[in-house]
């Protein structure tokens, strides 16, 4: 079984799969080593990767390689499934990277725009070959909410609701749908672009605010919460098929 872990932002999420499946899924706000003891109690995990945009814990690490047979700490130097062509893969962000992976490894042979929404908004192109083209990086959901407080004098800070008028009634509401439906608009704004070339173009929405913009985006696409997960555990299986 395999032991998959990815250390955002915001928070850290750990999986174990099995066959490709997900067998358990936890999220922590600070993980750490200790944390991942009842799962090792639980289930008999052999294999395991860590991906990381924080400061690495090497306790983490050193922990991760005394428990498991197989182990890969994802860094611009583990092979993965599909090509970078990329002027900067010591600076992409390994979130980024198994996303694309995870898209490549649900549809293959596809031209695919992941769209990842999270602290920050990316928003990555992979080809039908399985190469990876590059992509754009945005403010978050969160990140704009911040930066409307913090660069003015009389903005409230807010935060997203399950509600959101088209146009605010009052100035809570009034951020909360400028800035959902301004991502809204730029997310719609993209994919209407690149489909104006490529009108076979899939598009797959990830990250932990997808939920505010999946039912608000016209265009057809794979919402998956998990898509970097699957990555991860794409590029570990990879990684011991070779």
């Amino acid at each position: 079984m395999n032991l998959i872990i990815e250390q955002g932002n915001s928070s850290s999420k750990v999986a174990v799969y099995d066959h490709g499946y997900i067998l358990e899924y936890l999220q922590y706000k600070n993980l750490k080593a200790m944390d991942l003891l009842p799962l090792f109690s639980k289930y008999e995990l052999t294999r395991g990767i860590l991906s990381t945009v924080l400061n690495v814990d090497q306790e983490l690490i050193t922990f991760l390689k005394n428990r498991l047979l197989f182990f890969i700490f994802l860094d611009e130097h583990i092979p993965i499934p599909i090509k970078i062509e990329y002027k900067t893969p010591a600076t992409l962000g390994k979130d980024r990277l198994a996303a694309v992976v995870g898209a490549n490894y649900l549809k293959p042979g596809e031209d695919i725009l992941v769209i990842d929404a999270g602290t920050a908004i990316t928003y990555d192109l992979i080809n039908a070959a399985g190469v990876y083209l590059g992509g754009n990086i945005s403010p978050g959901m969160t990140t704009r909410f911040k930066a409307l407080n913090h660069f003015t004098s009389q903005l409230p800070l807010v935060e997203a609701s399950a509600e959101i008028p088209s146009f605010g009634f009052d100035t809570v509401s009034a951020i909360r749908a400028g800035v959902v439906y301004g991502i809204v608009y730029e997310m719609t704004g993209y994919i209407e672009e690149l489909k104006r070339k490529n009108p076979s173009l899939l598009v797959f929405l990830t990250g932990g605010h997808s939920i505010y913009f999946e039912r608000r985006l016209k265009n057809s696409i794979f919402a998956d919460i998990n898509l970097v997960l699957t990555g991860l555990n794409r590029i570990l299986e990879y990684n011991v098929e070779n």
